[in-house]
């Protein structure tokens, strides 16, 4: 290629400056490059009908959260002697406008497996190729190739985090030093008739601010994520003995976990420098956990999860998923709304959906409560549904991750023993006893003595006069006794089990009709009305 041509660097996940080969690639012999973030409407356009304040696809704190990593983006940028010039429109579109439009020679962007990026990059590869552009698309998000992984094992995603493990063995890259400075950027070319404006507001947007109170407290950006970072590396005792699952999901105030999720899933921070930072910090210990409960074991899961995301068609959803069980899942749209609006009684569960709400973000072990509720523990409710939730609430939320994360939780895939079900009582109860954590996220059971704040319902008429708070006026009754639904579950679970078994996987949507209906007639009369007669009460 020639020297002194120009390069647009296309930025979409990997906001950050350390560790980034693209932005590098692109710098490189170039007398111009173009730093690009296209404002995707399919991601940020304001919808009026969904459920939460914020898009089709995501909610208010995510896009809040992205806005203030391109700030941040900007302006490490403009200390390079550069900027980010913001488009608006259908991201293929837009870039191959701006090739056109720039006469670039080069186009470098970070390699993303995420089924929406897998056919947008296949459009703007092919105009690029066909244009004599070069393409420059590095893996970087993660620390392993997904495709070389599954090409080692046969064309097939490894399926168990053990054999994954095997396969990828030590990161190529993770002995020599990552570049994670640059000095200097080439500057910003002539940007033609394209329009560029500057990072947009939340209000530019066209979304209403909501209060301090209603939001994350958790700030986008590559120099907070370097911040977090660094603070959760200083106690090198802490990172040497992490192990999860281990720790508090009831500590809000200082999160037992480094809360570096959200900053790896938009590339604020390079999960290469993050496994790098680690080995350092094991070198000089004498002793430290292994995966897959250490630090360095929580970012292979993630590799782990990507790769089979990658290498499965369908991963998604349970029909057509060749690694999913079919179950006949409930379709209750008002036990769904119930547990999505913190309304289902039981207040360990509803206090984790209200920190979802308010912040985007929990802890890993409250995560796996309210998904085992929602699907095999109580409701019996599709994973999908839940998915669908979470996919739109939380800051951290990752394509791959999150739905690897619901077919693990509802016994759909990876992990099958169903009958060890999380309590929606005694769970929280063992770290928070005295329940501060309700008390905080439910304020309307904020005096409710700690003997009946997991189970306010069997407080008597007195107690709960006095706490302020009547059970099903001020808080509601639960939807389900949990000891008859776990019951319930179990027997629906060992029939879908049985089924799956018997026709080696290829159960079609007449079987799991035929399913339902025999699990319909089977139920246990006695559980079924009183669950009618509890479900949504109050």
């Amino acid at each position: 290629m020639a020297s002194g041509s120009s390069s647009l660097m296309w930025f979409r996940k990997g906001l950050r400056i350390h560790d980034n080969p693209a932005l590098q690639h692109a710098a490189k012999e170039s007398n111009c490059v173009y730093p690009v973030f296209v404002i995707d409407p399919y991601f940020m356009e304001p919808d009026p009908n969904a459920f939460s304040p914020g898009s089709s696809r995501a909610g208010l704190n995510r896009i809040r959260f992205l806005l203030e990593s391109l700030v941040d983006l900007d302006s490490s940028l403009r200390q390079l002697g550069s900027r980010l010039l913001v488009l608006k429109g259908d991201p293929g579109e837009v870039i191959i406008r701006c090739l056109k439009e720039w006469e670039v020679k080069r186009l470098c962007f970070e390699y993303d497996t995420d089924p929406y990026y897998q056919a947008l990059d296949i459009k703007v590869k092919n105009y690029a190729s066909a244009a004599g552009i070069e393409v420059f698309s590095p893996v970087s998000h993660t620390l392993f190739d997904s495709a070389e992984i599954i090409q080692k094992n046969g064309g097939r995603p490894p399926l168990s985090y053990q054999s994954f493990l095997k396969l990828a063995g030590q990161p190529s890259w993770a002995s020599s030093p990552l570049l994670t400075t640059l000095s200097w950027l080439p500057p910003v070319g002539d940007v033609g008739t394209c329009e560029i404006s500057n990072v947009p507001t939340v209000k530019e947007l066209g979304y209403e601010e909501i209060g301090q109170d209603e939001s994350t407290p958790f700030k986008g950006g590559e120099s907070e994520a370097l911040k977090r970072l660094r603070e959760s590396i200083r106690d090198k005792e802490w990172v040497a003995n992490f192990e999860k699952p281990k720790g508090d999901p009831s500590a809000f105030l200082k999160p037992a976990t480094t809360v570096l999720s959200p900053y790896l899933k938009f590339g604020c921070l390079s999960s290469r420098y993050f496994y790098q930072c680690l080995t350092d910090v094991y070198k000089n210990m004498k002793w430290h956990t292994s995966p897959p409960v250490s630090l360095v074991g929580q970012l292979l899961w993630r590799d782990f999860f990507y790769t089979v995301g990658f290498g499965t068609p369908n991963f998604d959803r349970m029909k057509g998923n060749r690694i999913c069980k079919q179950i006949p899942w409930n379709d209750d749209d008002e036990l769904l709304a119930a547990w999505r609006e913190a309304r289902t009684g039981y207040p360990w569960i509803d206090a984790i959906m209200v920190q979802l709400r308010k912040w985007g973000w929990m802890h890993h072990l409250a995560r796996h409560c309210v998904a085992c509720f929602l699907t095999r523990g109580d409701l019996f409710v599709h994973w999908e549904k839940g998915r669908d939730v979470f996919e739109r609430l939380l800051i951290d939320s990752d394509w791959a991750i999150n739905n690897g994360n619901w077919l693990w939780l509802s016994c759909s895939s990876f992990f099958y023993q169903y009958n060890r079900i999380y309590s929606p009582i005694s769970f929280g109860k063992k770290y928070d006893p005295n329940g501060n954590y309700i008390r905080h996220f439910l304020p309307i059971l904020k005096d409710m003595p700690k003997e009946y704040i997991y189970e306010p319902w069997t407080a008597p008429p007195s107690i709960q006069a006095k706490a302020k708070c009547i059970i099903g006026k001020d808080y509601p009754k639960p939807v389900v006794c949990h000891d008859s639904a776990i019951k319930e579950c179990k027997r629906k679970l060992a029939e879908a089990y049985a089924l799956n078994k018997r026709l080696d996987g290829s159960v079609t949507e007449e079987d799991l009709k035929k399913l339902r209906r025999k699990l319909e007639e089977d139920e246990n009369p006695e559980s079924n009305t009183s669950r009618t007669r509890q479900k949504l009460i109050g």
